[in-house]
């Protein structure tokens, strides 16, 4: 959720897994010692692949945050390099023969599936066959559950791997790997290898953001006993000839999860140049391994370079860091050509988002409402600018299992960001769009007869809310409308959920406003009554938004519909309601100082000279305007920065990109300082309900407009 945090152990680890498949390769201690050499590259080594399976899964997969664009992407990038090692190691595959033989067809199917063309490649198809499985598997039973299929297909694979002797000695199953072998070389490979890493990468994942996982001391203690009972699994399997091959060990699982744990545990900087050279590493060294070889024959050096085993390695270890760091430097060149990326902590504007105040209203919402009801976390227009993403996951972790959008684009996405439970769509969704609903699991709103007979001619079965108008003339059946709500009740291919109506003036405790939403509410309830007379009992009931639970939390529904107060913020200033809640402020937004101008009195600042000054004067430019939905008639001091705890008035036009502020008086100000534009600084606040009033608007308005070029970032990060 945060893109700030940098997991610098991984990064660093990367190099060195990369490192290790280059030592099983070139067995770097077999002329020192064969007993050290196996322990090197067939057991201690054997962690660098699943670790960069785990890594992969670490960024792609988790229960909450993972939408199908990213492993798209990763699919196509894997599918790209994968490519290109394919012709970067043509030569060898031509000087091994590779292209010869009679079932040269059948055998490339197999290798690009499974095996790789080059003893090395078989990363890459595993690494897309893995992810597409782990990914599937957890976007339809969640982790924990997904562990499971993912462990079956390991231990399938286990048997045909280094426990194939135990496998061979039975009758059925010797059989059954035959022909598995038939159509792959090893089961160390994307579909009973790789699934189970990615899934353990997300789990960890989901670990790191729930903050949970065992302590760092106990991770380490646990890396090291599994370590050493996956080194003694390895050396008795080894002794009693059972392997077929030795990449699968029962305590390499609990040894990665461990090391995995260790290694997130390290924080810093980004080292993307890391990532670079790893790679490049891991799908060169080959085509140098054979470089090498070929040039001690010609130099005479066999003796030093080939049969020294460790030289040799050092040798190939060289050669290929000298390509990883020419690549490495080529795309940070080619990154810097393609245009400026932001740089985390240096954005123009933001909003910061206080995940702990997000958490703490949900929680005091839920202790107000009566026993049995339920948050419906309503999360329409960007989670009312504080962005659906860092919304719907931090509610979904706490155990939201309700949402409500207002169209069906925003549905979509939350389901694409792994969010499960009710998602409630309260506006407008085309018929014809049917099919997206159901296949989504998405619930629309009926907004009135004639939109549900449409509907149910979809011949979809689609989950629906009934909505009832009791008196704000917007969407939904009339409250006299209940023999047509009969009538949609028998429609085949509409799922009733719920029924729900709209608290127009719920806000107010005006003695006008409370008579009339106590006539909506009894309306409501009345034609409940009508309907239970008929034999209909709709599952969930709801009445109450942020108003309606604050003025009237004595209605017992199913939900409660929380949009503006779960966000601690009201519509407008001094709102005066029945429950005085602790709600607190999620949002700020914020700016930099980036010029200081010196005015001369009688100079003028903006757009239509609107400023001018009335003596010497110190000007600040914030980058910030109502292109971020900042309104501009908050312009001519309507609106007021705080700099360093002093407030700091607009002067002139809000510009669509800029606005200038006075900080005269303010000499401490300088460039580079942050500018509060909603939020505290010490003992000044720039509340959303003062700015909303100001620019004669609401809190929902003002909020909702943040544009998307605003980035979101989290308290403390």
């Amino acid at each position: 959720m945060n893109d700030r945090t940098a997991y610098t152990g991984i990064d660093y680890f990367r190099l060195g897994a990369a490192l290790l498949v280059i030592a099983i390769h070139t067995s770097p201690l077999a002329s020192i010692s064969e007993g050290a050499d196996f322990f090197l590259t067939r057991i201690a080594a054997r962690v660098a692949v699943p670790f960069f399976m785990m890594a992969s899964g670490f960024f792609l997969i988790s229960q909450y945050a993972f939408d199908n664009r990213k492993l798209k992407t990763f699919l196509k990038k894997t599918a790209v390099i994968y490519g290109i090692s394919i012709l970067v190691c043509l030569p060898l595959n031509l000087y091994n023969g590779y292209f010869s033989g009679a079932h040269f067809l059948p055998k490339l199917l197999q290798d690009l599936i499974f095996d790789g063309t080059l003893y090395h490649l078989w990363y890459l198809p595993a690494s897309m066959l893995g992810a597409g499985i782990a990914w599937l598997a957890v976007r339809k039973l969640g982790l924990k559950k997904a562990l499971l299929p993912a462990l079956l297909l390991y231990g399938i694979g286990l048997f045909g791997d280094s426990y194939y002797g135990l496998a061979a000695g039975i009758s059925p199953l010797s059989g059954l790997y035959g022909q598995l072998f038939e159509v792959m070389d090893y089961t160390r490979n994307g579909l009973f290898f790789a699934p189970v890493f990615f899934v353990m990468g997300g789990m960890a994942a989901e670990e790191c953001a729930r903050g949970k996982g065992c302590p760092l001391q106990a991770a380490g203690a646990g890396f090291l006993l599994s370590f050493l009972l996956m080194c003694w699994e390895g050396t008795l399997l080894h002794g009693a000839g059972i392997p077929r091959h030795d990449s699968m060990y029962l305590f390499l699982l609990p040894c990665m999860y461990f090391l995995f744990r260790l290694l997130i545990a390290w924080r810093g900087s980004r080292r993307e140049g890391l990532r670079t050279c790893a790679l490049v590493l891991y799908l060169i060294h080959p085509v140098l391994i054979v470089g090498v070889r070929l040039g001690a024959k010609l130099s005479g050096l066999e003796k030093l370079l080939i049969e020294n085993s460790l030289v040799h390695f050092l040798a190939v270890v060289l050669l290929s860091a000298a390509v990883a760091v020419g690549a490495a430097a080529l795309s940070k060149r080619r990154k810097r050509n393609r245009g400026i990326s932001r740089v985390p902590g240096k954005e123009r504007a933001w909003i910061e988002l206080d995940l702990d105040n997000l958490r703490h209203n949900a929680e005091t919402l839920k202790k107000a409402m009566q026993p049995g009801c339920e948050l419906m976390a309503v999360l329409k227009a960007q989670a009312y600018g504080h962005g659906m993403y860092e919304t719907a996951v931090t509610l979904a972790r706490m155990g939201v299992r309700a949402f409500a959008v207002a169209t069906i684009e925003e549905g979509i996405r939350l389901r694409r960001y792994g969010i499960s439970g009710e998602i409630l769509i309260l506006g407008y969704t085309h018929p014809e769009r049917a099919g997206e609903l159901a296949g989504y699991d998405l619930t629309q709103t009926l907004i009135g007869y004639q939109y549900a007979r449409l509907l149910n001619r979809q011949r979809r079965s689609v989950k629906v809310h009934i909505k009832v108008d009791t008196g704000m003339h917007r969407l939904g059946f009339d409250k006299e409308d209940a023999e047509k709500i009969v009538r949609v009740c028998s429609m085949r291919n509409l799922n009733i959920q719920g029924i729900y109506t709209h608290l127009c003036a719920a806000d107010s405790l005006k003695q006008e406003d409370v008579v009339y939403t106590e006539g909506q509410i009894g309306s409501f309830y009345e034609l409940l009554g009508k309907l239970e007379e008929k034999g209909i009992s709709i599952p969930k009931v709801h009445i109450q938004s942020s108003y309606g639970l604050l003025n009237y939390p004595e209605l017992s529904c199913d939900y409660v519909r929380a949009g503006i107060a779960l966000y601690g913020v009201y519509s407008s200033p001094g709102a005066q309601t029945r429950l005085d809640l602790d709600l607190r402020p999620v949002l700020s937004l914020k700016s930099r100082v980036v010029l200081i101008r010196h005015i001369e009195k009688g100079e003028s600042v903006g757009y239509g000279r609107a400023f001018t000054a009335h003596r010497e004067s110190r000007i600040a430019v914030l980058p910030a305007g109502y292109g971020d939905g900042l309104p501009r008639n908050l312009s001519a001091g309507r609106l007021k920065a705080v700099i360093r705890g002093k407030s700091a008035p607009v002067v002139g036009r809000i510009c669509m990109d800029q606005l200038m502020v006075d900080i005269t008086g303010i000499e401490e100000v300088c460039v580079g300082d942050t500018a509060i534009l909603i939020g505290r600084d010490r003992k000044l606040q720039v509340s959303a309900e003062d700015l909303a009033e100001r620019g004669e608007s609401i809190t929902n308005e003002l909020l909702s407009r943040m544009g998307e070029r605003l980035v979101r970032t989290t308290a403390g990060a």
